[in-house]
């Protein structure tokens, strides 16, 4: 029995979605060998359950949920709570890495929000996901979703005012 069409399918996926999930691994975790064992575990459950998804969301959201559960996995292991997570902008991964400094101010103020905000601006924004998408991939309600973004950017704004550059 042949497997070819769902390799080429699973294929496709991490083609298209590996810079994405380790991206927002990375983001999550603030660890760059942790987000790519949590990219790495993603994918093996995608490719585990590529026949049981259903297409009632969109395969970026599928698969960015599946990450963020991993990354769920990761952040409550027992040993994870003594590594040093301190990130810094220079340490993120490509693209993500921007130069302007704003971008880098903005990125580092991103990574210092808590959990449940820093999760729906970076799929929000990182990630181009709807308040629908974001809603479905961490088991949200609307209403949850848009709170937290709203205060999201209120705690972004905060952090970031004072820090314009002169031009």
């Amino acid at each position: 029995m042949s497997h070819a069409p769902c390799d080429q399918r699973f294929e496709r996926l991490v083609e298209q979605y590996q810079e994405d999930v380790l991206r927002t691994c990375f983001l999550y975790l603030r660890d760059k060998t942790l987000a790519e064992d949590a990219t790495q575990e993603t994918f093996l459950k995608v490719y585990r359950s590529l026949d049981a998804f259903r297409g009632e969301s969109s395969e970026k959201t599928w698969i960015l949920k599946i990450a963020m559960h991993a990354c769920y996995d990761i952040n409550h292991s027992g040993w994870f709570r003594f590594m040093n997570r301190h990130v810094t902008p220079e340490t993120l991964p490509e693209p993500c890495a921007a130069s302007a400094e704003e971008d880098l101010a903005l990125a580092a103020a991103v990574m210092e929000l808590p959990r449940k905000l820093r999760e729906v601006i970076l799929l929000r924004y990182y990630q181009q996901l709807n308040v629908s998408e974001i809603a479905c991939a961490l088991h949200l309600s609307h209403s949850s979703v848009s709170g937290r973004l709203r205060r999201g950017r209120e705690r972004l704004k905060k952090a970031l005012e004072g820090r314009e550059l002169d031009e």
